[in-house]
């Protein structure tokens, strides 16, 4: 970048720096960082004879994109091949851990059946073409002289953040357009939305390890839920503290976090919120605990929960309310949290609003539930994505108002209930450009699809929308060249579309590595000398060697407020009297790992089934439909029928079958499609009614055995002992007496 023409103000915002930043940012002045100098410095890919050393691995930084949580990584690389990825011990949101699914990221890089060049569809079928031939069409449809309005124009994408995100907003911008759709199945939207309106910040931060008890209504927080690996940080302190926490997990179907569970309590879905002001009534009246900071309408709601009315409506047995109320008074400070299948059903909100009304009756507020630094560049902060979007984007299409969309990081199609027609309503559109690594659902529908380079390819910046006690923005590098020149940057790619549509600042960047370069100059405090060459040379190496850069935040307090709370009685449904719960699991995710093999032949942390789908099954329930384990079930909702084998086993409540999301892809290489079946295409029509989230566990079925039987392919031939005691159990009130504290 040269600094030409860009006055101060135009520099900092395409940089990414606004508002009370930008002042700051002003005592400083501007690093312009060309191209060519960027191509001097020490970056592994650029010119990788200096630093290969036969059969010796060298160690670099980057940032794990497998999902939302940000996780910083390591990539092991041997003769100019990235061979092993490892979390990044300098970044205090993984402290050097990494699950299974950023493993596996190795595997979605070298895959296969990643898209290899531009195609454009032609005569209905998608063909290969040049990158000229594609940025031509995109032109001649979006360019200043395509006539498109700004307000038919659309982009959907998953959760952005950083850089990308200044981009991303600085194209829609040049083309006058709002219309930014941000889809996410697995989100805490409702979540963030209760701890606003009730604490005055959307993710405050969370410490289990000062907690004596966790209490989690649904939060899978060891598998999927918000940081999963920060939060196993954590956990393992908790455990292992001197009095050793105790964990009590109340969800319909048992998650990861649910099998480590001192105490696995299977509930109704839906009846999360109920169950939560069932145990504040008996805190409150038999526990007598304080709640005089509650107001009187609070008050009168736990009043009328008391243990029959709770009980009858959970399922949850008396006594073990009971128990679960005491546990909570004796250990304290305690933490409550609420995920999933709390958050999602038509009063979702409330649900989980009343959990955090448990929160503020246990004193956890201030010890457990702690402010959260704010992140001072709302620029870069990240934009989250939920399952809200999708319905207003169905929307959006059905009343024609869309003429072009540009879809990156989301696969709507394969997410959307059958209910939206979907499908049907983008074939409607007339031109839609899909960026993507795969032949994924959405992306076989597009008309231009722009292959990009993987995530260890490609630069970026990312912030964490859950950043625990770090303030930071994450830094993603190539790990190595592309393995298919045909493959683009997202960042250079959005550079050219913004330049296409309105010449302007960004026609001073030459390149998206070296917009992010200067992008670092700007930022207040991280320049680190008073020369251009000490911001090249100290500090643009220390970021990549590190692979993080911490930034100033300012410290914040807490608004408490509580909202009214109103909860619906649950319901009994003659004709569909069964509840399906689409299970999140580490692995599949929401469907986006499907493709990759290592994630295919994992078995699954609860039932170990392995390259396919199954239903689970409460035993009571496989009694009653006369099926064992491998038969197939027959699952009917009002929107749709799919059908899978049966896995039998307790973890679950009797009302509910739960079928894993991941499977059933139509489209996206050969390890995903024709696979399994989806949960999500037969979800019923429904919206938490305060944040419009989808209510993803409020679907009721009806069951039936087929008659026919296959074979659930799995890892072990046997879950019981049959009576041999080959495991010997014991309590740990005998634990303590024979083995010490």
């Amino acid at each position: 970048m040269s600094n030409g023409k860009l006055d101060r103000r135009d520099f900092l915002k395409v940089m990414g720096v606004g508002g009370v930043a930008a002042s700051v940012a002003a005592c400083d002045g501007p690093s312009y960082i060309t191209s060519e100098q960027g191509a001097e410095q020490v970056i592994p890919y650029l010119s990788p004879e200096e630093y290969v050393i036969p059969g010796k691995g060298v160690w670099y930084a980057s940032t794990c994109l497998q999902c939302p949580a940000g996780c910083g990584v390591r990539g092991r690389v041997r003769e100019g091949r990235v061979l092993k990825l490892e979390g990044n011990p300098d970044t205090s949101l993984n402290a050097g851990k990494l699950c299974q699914m950023g493993q596996a990221g190795l595997q979605n890089h070298y895959n296969p059946d990643r898209v290899t060049a531009p195609m454009i569809r032609d005569g209905g079928a998608l063909k290969e073409a040049t990158w000229e031939q594609a940025l031509a069409l995109i032109e001649e449809k979006t360019g200043p002289n395509s006539g498109i309005s700004g307000s038919r124009f659309a982009w959907l994408t998953g959760p952005t953040s950083g850089h990308q995100g200044v981009l991303l907003k600085a194209h829609l911008e040049a083309m006058g357009s709002s219309n930014h759709f941000v889809h996410e199945v697995i989100n805490t939207k409702v979540w963030q939305a209760v701890s606003r309106d009730m604490l005055g910040q959307s993710m405050p931060t969370l410490r289990l390890d000062k907690a004596k008890l966790v209490l989690s209504f649904g939060a899978d927080f060891l598998g999927t839920w918000m940081s999963p690996i920060h939060f196993s940080g954590q956990y393992g302190k908790f455990r292992s503290a001197p009095d050793r926490g105790m964990l009590i997990q109340a969800e319909p179907s048992m998650t990861l976090t649910g099998a480590n569970a001192d105490l696995w309590v299977a509930l109704r879905p839906g009846t999360e919120g109920i169950l939560a002001l069932g145990i504040a009534n008996l805190l409150i009246h038999k526990e007598k605990m304080d709640a005089s900071m509650l107001p009187a309408a609070a008050r009168q709601l736990i009043d009328r929960y008391d243990v029959a009315t709770t009980s009858s409506n959970t399922g949850v047995s008396g006594d073990r309310l009971v128990r679960i109320a005491r546990h909570l008074k004796n250990k304290s400070p305690s933490l409550v949290i609420a995920g999933a299948s709390a958050a999602g059903h038509a009063e979702g909100y409330q649900a989980v609003a009343a959990a955090m009304l448990l929160n503020m009756v246990l004193g956890n507020v201030g010890k457990t539930i702690l402010p959260t630094n704010e992140f001072p560049f709302p620029q870069l902060k990240p934009i989250e994505g939920g399952t809200a979007d999708l319905g207003r984007f169905a929307k959006a299409l059905e009343a024609g108002q869309l003429d072009v969309v540009f879809y990156d990081g989301a696969n709507p199609l394969f997410a959307a209930p059958g209910h939206l027609k979907l499908g049907e309503k983008l074939d409607a559109v007339p031109f839609k450009v899909a960026f993507s690594q795969f032949m994924d659902e959405t992306t076989a529908r597009a008309d231009v699809v722009l292959p990009v380079a993987s995530a260890l390819e490609d630069w970026g910046t990312h912030v964490a929308s859950y950043m625990g006690d770090e303030t930071a923005i994450s830094f993603q590098q190539p790990l190595m060249e592309p393995i298919f020149p045909g493959t683009r940057s997202t960042g250079d790619l959005l550079l050219a579309l913004i330049k296409m549509r309105k010449p302007g600042p960004f026609d001073e960047i030459d390149d998206f590595y070296g917009y992010l370069q200067s992008a670092i100059g700007t930022i207040p405090g991280a320049i680190k000398g008073d020369g251009e060459d000490e911001i090249n040379t100290q500090l643009w190496n220390h970021i990549l060697q590190k692979g993080v850069l911490e930034v100033p935040a300012e410290t914040t307090t807490f608004e408490t407020s509580i909202p009214a709370i109103t909860l619906s009685d649950h319901s009994d449904n003659a004709g569909y009297p069964y509840h399906l719960v689409p299970t999140p699991r580490a692995g599949f995710y929401d469907g986006r790992h499907a493709n990759i093999p290592w994630l295919q032949e994992a078995p699954d942390q609860i039932t170990k089934v392995v390259w396919n789908s199954w239903a689970e099954l409460h035993p009571s329930m496989a009694a009653r439909l006369g099926v064992e384990e491998g038969d197939i079930v027959k699952i009917t909702a009002a929107g749709g029928v799919i059908e899978a084998m049966a896995y039998i086993h307790k973890g679950i409540h009797p009302e509910v079958v739960a079928v894993p999301m991941g499977q059933g892809h139509t489209e996206y290489g050969r390890y995903a499609q024709g696979r399994g079946v989806n949960p999500l295409s037969i979800l019923d029509p429904g919206n938490d009614g305060k944040t419009g989230e989808m209510a993803l566990y409020g679907t009721r079925i009806k069951v039936e055995a087929t008659g026919r039987a296959g074979r659930l392919v799995k890892t072990g031939a046997t879950e019981t002992q049959h009576g041999r005691k080959i495991v010997a159990t014991i309590t740990g009130d005998q634990l303590r007496r024979t083995e010490g504290s």
